[in-house]
């Protein structure tokens, strides 16, 4: 049906068969699309009018047939991703076109065919059109070599192959994620569930738990799919990614059975990126990027016009504006074209090539893919992602003792000492839950019952599945009956559940099965204990608490177990003097903290609250709120258990990452899609939020008055770290987008949780837009892409949440640790070389042009050219263009230097390696060099004009090449190769440019003597210059290297 696909989210169920119903977009009816990692996988096909090659359709909704063959029909474009910017008919005009919509390109090229008048022209044509095509030439191929590059990575993603099913039986592909809209059909699983995560849609690392349409999980067998007649009606696609309306209509039933369908009832919905022909990075359609440097160098530029308009008006004003002067106005701003280098660019991109290849090289962080962007970033915004999605058990506290990972084996202990005495209590005739009731209200319960009846909570109050799996040895059949330990893995909607389940079990109680209805447990002897689930109150966002009532089998007790955050559960337990300390300082250690409670419930107080809660449950008006008050009825003076910390481990060096990055000067916001405890643990575990700052949580608004208070209370604290939600942040962006954004821009870490992909964009657009700084993403997963193409810089994290991310950006890694030397290392790097080179090949101009605004000033402002032909273009090419071009392998400091001081990196935030300081520098640098290279041949020529070139020109060359020596920092062999090269040619050329040189006259000694002053006199005060600064005035950088 379609045979490639960008995977963008990932659905896991490892037992079971499913069911799908796909609404995506390409395939024709009959034909399904499966997963060939789940055994039954049936899909059809479906989606909105989106995004196509001819432009952008508006949304409409869908209807997909099922055993339906007359609508066979319909055709869709293909569901691939394109990372191109052109097609084969777009590459060239499109490469022209951008190059020349820019002022300074369409400038060059209207001086190149002003030469095809006769009243204009100043020399041979190749003069100038063979410069601007040999810059045009490197962009067409940089640019080719670039699609090149995309379309074989887009290929590879594009050529994973998937299930399909058809009446006949279905073709296996090797496919193991199904990136489409699903609706969930059928599953074998006996309690018609499925989890899955949704991590690429929205940024949440939770399990969420989905139900199959009614009507076709109670379909016989899995092969009747094919044969009904029905059809699912789908809404438009829109940015509510939590929500999702259609309906289910089975037309062959009687009477016909129709079944709304909701979010719970979907694998994905919503994922229009993965409908249709995608332009996931397409530059035709998005804005080009234009970072810091960019910027700095266009201004320059402009500069540089004015510098050259003023030059040629006052050239014709001292001719007084005699004759044509509107031509001679013309004919000067040719001669002085040079003052604006038309290989600047092409360096530049030539630059950009080589610090790309540079950073692949380098071993310290392998497998990174970037475009070479110069980038000095100010503002860091990267997703939560930075965790591992490895829960760890650390730490139990009971109030009056603690056990952390090093004494375990103690809970181990007392779980059996307990489990002995049960036993004891047993062969005595004594129940051991009512020996352990009289104990207690008697006297203090022992250490040992205290821990059993915390860990016992744990082990009941979840949503954790239990599910068993062949391993090759023993079938499903006989692992799920024999409770076999090497056959069960745990399913969750959260993995934090999952780590206190599997902690259960390896202190000895253990997590063996259940369903709807049941629990079982098994004891550290094998014993089953068995418990019936009577109800369950699952965790929801407002209420940061989840519940369940359950009945031991053996002894009748009824017991209501709970657990949630401690700022809700502080109000519902007992009275006690060290919660809130100790979830402090749990909280301070980057654990996420559970407050586990219990309360035992007579069968009359049961019965008494099912009846109100049915009730509450069957009302029509004011439903959830009735029923919220029921369960609170239930939630008074419930006995403090214990508390659990569970870490998430995170990846590899991020703590020393983000603090590199602080340093550097960089700003650090984390935008995620995770719940606000969870982002709240992440920033702290990672030191984003240090341990001396206060957190100001932006409690939850809906109105424009709530915004406005929270806002004046924000107001009134100084450096504090803010985590606020995405719901909270689209009100207060509402109303008070500028006071918010001042506000949380003095903020030393902002954490945005439950961020929508649509709500990070726009956080980003609105810091460009706000403080003018420029901003770097980096993000991870499909949910981030929108947020990497709005930032300046882009960089794609590469890894098990696929390559949507890094095929997007600018910039591509493996682990988030190797963003500090991307930045402290290479793109500081990068921005000093290129600011060295734009101003040296702008001093490389400016110096023949003041040269030969002298020599028109001397010769009556006379619009001749002083070199002609070959010599014009030689000087910017074979003569100059090695040496200069090798400043892009020169570096100030070691890498070592660079990542142990980040403070390094302020100075590019700074601009002081290209500011208008070092910009007027050279410009004066350039003045004085011309004049004196052109004012000492004009003085030491002797009867002919021609021995004024060669003195001139030679000395011009040996300036060039001793500046670029003095501009060197650390030298490397190709830079001395560069510079012999490029002598030897000169003075290999000699012999051909009889034309424009005397060579009888170059082999004189009085030749060879007046090169040498001129040379030495516009060069040696600037090697004095550079030594005494060196001497008294040394740059931050000198200070570390000697």
């Amino acid at each position: 049906c379609i045979d490639s696909w960008q995977p963008q989210h990932r659905a896991e169920h490892p037992g079971g068969h499913l069911g799908l119903l796909q609404v995506g977009r390409g395939c024709e009816p009959e034909k399904c699309v499966g997963n060939d990692v789940v055994n039954d996988l049936w899909s059809l096909c479906r989606c909105c009018e989106c995004l196509r090659c001819c432009g952008r359709r508006e949304p409409r909704p869908r209807t997909v047939w099922l055993g339906h063959p007359e609508k066979r029909d319909q055709r869709y474009p293909r569901n691939v991703i394109n990372n191109q910017k052109y097609n084969f008919f777009t590459f060239l005009p499109g490469v022209l076109f951008n190059q020349f919509k820019y002022f300074f390109n369409l400038y060059f090229l209207l001086l190149a065919c002003s030469q095809f008048v006769v009243e204009m022209r100043l020399g041979a044509l190749y003069t100038y059109w063979v410069p601007l095509g040999f810059v045009l030439a490197v962009t067409v191929i940089r640019e080719a070599a670039e699609e090149i590059r995309c379309y074989m990575r887009d290929k590879e993603v594009n050529s994973q192959i998937y299930s399909k099913l058809t009446a006949r039986g279905r073709l296996r592909g090797s496919g193991i994620q199904v990136p489409a809209d699903m609706i969930f059909l059928r599953t074998s699983e006996k309690n018609g569930s499925c989890f899955l995560r949704t991590d690429q849609l929205d940024g949440e690392t939770d399990w969420k738990l989905r139900l199959p349409v009614t009507c076709t999980q109670r379909l016989p067998t899995a092969s009747d799919l094919l044969q009904i007649r029905s059809y699912v009606y789908a809404e438009e696609p829109n940015i509510d990614i939590h929500n999702f309306v259609g309906t289910f209509t089975r037309e062959d039933s009687d009477p016909p059975v129709n079944e709304s369908l909701s979010i719970e009832n979907t694998l994905w919905a919503s994922t229009v990126i993965a409908s249709g022909k995608v332009e996931s990075h397409g530059k035709l359609f998005l804005r080009e990027y234009i970072g810091l440097f960019d910027l700095e160098v266009n201004c320059l530029t402009k500069i540089l016009f004015g510098a050259l308009v003023v030059v040629s008006l006052v050239m014709v004003a001292l001719q007084h504006f005699a004759g044509r002067w509107y031509l001679q106005i013309i004919r000067f701003l040719l001669l002085f074209s040079n003052i604006i280098p038309i290989s600047l660019r092409v360096n530049l991109d030539m630059g950009k090539i080589v610090y790309s290849w540079v950073i692949r090289r380098d071993s310290k962080i392998p497998g990174v893919l970037g475009n070479g962007v110069v980038f000095p970033s100010m503002v860091l915004l990267f997703p939560g992602t930075l965790t591992q999605n490895e829960m760890v058990f650390k730490r139990l506290h009971l109030g009056t003792v603690a056990y952390g990972l090093d004494s375990m084996d103690e809970v181990q202990s007392h779980i059996f000492t307990s489990h002995i005495t049960g036993l004891m209590g047993d062969s005595c005739g004594e129940p051991p839950a009512v020996k352990g009731l009289s104990l207690a209200t008697k006297v203090r319960r022992t250490m040992s019952s205290r821990v059993h009846e915390a860990v016992k909570a744990i082990a009941l109050c979840h949503n954790v599945t239990p599910v068993y799996e062949s391993n090759g040895v023993t079938d499903q059949a006989e692992a799920e009956r024999h409770y076999e330990d090497s056959c069960r893995v745990y399913q969750a909607s959260s993995p934090d559940e999952v780590a206190l389940v599997q902690w259960t079990e390896s202190v000895g109680l253990t997590l063996v099965g259940r369903d709807q209805s049941s629990v079982q447990l098994r004891s550290p002897g094998g014993h089953i204990l068995n418990f019936t689930i009577l109800q369950i109150f699952p965790f929801t966002y407002e209420s940061k608490r989840m519940g369940i009532i359950v009945r031991d089998e053996s002894t009748g007790e009824i017991t209501f177990y709970m657990k949630g955050a401690d700022v809700v559960m502080a109000g519902i337990v007992q009275y006690n003097d060290w919660l809130e300390e100790e979830c402090g300082n749990m909280a301070r250690e980057g654990l996420r903290v559970l407050v586990v409670a219990k309360k035992s419930l007579t069968e009359e107080q049961y019965q008494d609250f099912e009846a109100r809660y049915v009730q509450a449950k069957l009302s029509v008006h004011d439903r959830s709120l009735k029923v919220a008050t029921v369960i609170e009825s239930l939630e008074m003076e419930m006995e403090l258990l214990c508390l659990t910390g569970v870490e998430d481990q995170l990846q590899t060096d991020v703590r020393p990452t983000l603090e590199t990055l602080r340093n550097a000067g960089i700003k650090v916001w984390m935008l995620t899609g995770d719940k606000l405890e969870t982002a709240t643990c992440t920033a702290k575990n990672a030191h984003l939020v240090t341990r001396t700052q206060d957190i100001h949580i932006f409690r939850l608004v809906t109105n424009r008055g709530e915004a406005h208070l929270e806002l004046n209370a924000f107001r009134r604290k100084h450096d504090c770290a803010l985590v606020i939600s995405g719901d909270s942040l689209e009100v207060c962006l509402k109303y008070y987008e500028y006071e918010f954004m001042e506000l949380a821009c003095q903020c030393p870490a902002v954490v945005c949780c439950r961020c929508a992909p649509t709500q990070k964009a726009q956080i980003v657009r609105l810091l460009q837009e706000r403080t003018g700084k420029l901003t770097c993403a980096v993000g991870d997963g499909g949910n981030d892409v929108s947020m990497i193409q709005e930032a300046d810089c882009g960089v794609g994290v590469e890894g098990k949440e696929g390559k949507q991310a890094s095929l997007a950006a600018d910039f591509s890694i493996t682990q988030f640790k190797h963003l500090g030397r991307l930045l402290m290392v290479h793109g500081r790097n990068s921005y000093k070389r290129s600011a060295a080179l734009s101003q040296f090949v702008i001093h490389r101009s400016l110096c023949i042009s003041t040269m030969q605004a002298v020599f028109s000033s001397v010769f009556y402002f006379a619009s001749v050219p002083l070199y002609q032909g070959f010599l014009i273009i030689g000087y910017s090419t074979i003569y100059t263009m090695f040496p200069v071009f090798s400043l892009v392998l020169d570096k100030d400091v070691k890498s070592e230097v660079a990542m142990l001081y980040p403070e390094l990196y302020k100075d590019l935030l700074k601009g002081r390696p290209l500011s208008y300081k070092t910009f007027l520098i050279w410009v004066l640098i350039s003045i004085y060099q011309g004049s004196i290279i052109m004012y000492g041949a004009l003085l030491l020529f002797e009867s002919e004009f021609v021995h004024i070139v060669a003195i001139s020109f030679t000395s011009l060359i040996l300036t060039e090449l001793l500046m670029v020596a003095l501009t060197i920092q650390t030298w490397h062999w190709l830079m001395i190769v560069a510079e012999l090269l490029s002598l030897s040619c000169y003075i290999a050329s000699l012999v051909f440019l009889h034309e424009f040189i005397d060579v009888y006259f170059i082999a004189t000694l009085s030749f060879l003597w007046k090169v040498t002053v001129i040379t030495l006199v516009s060069c040696l005060p600037l090697y004095v210059l550079k030594y005494l600064r060196r001497r008294f005035s040394p740059p931050s950088y000198s200070k570390l290297t000697s």
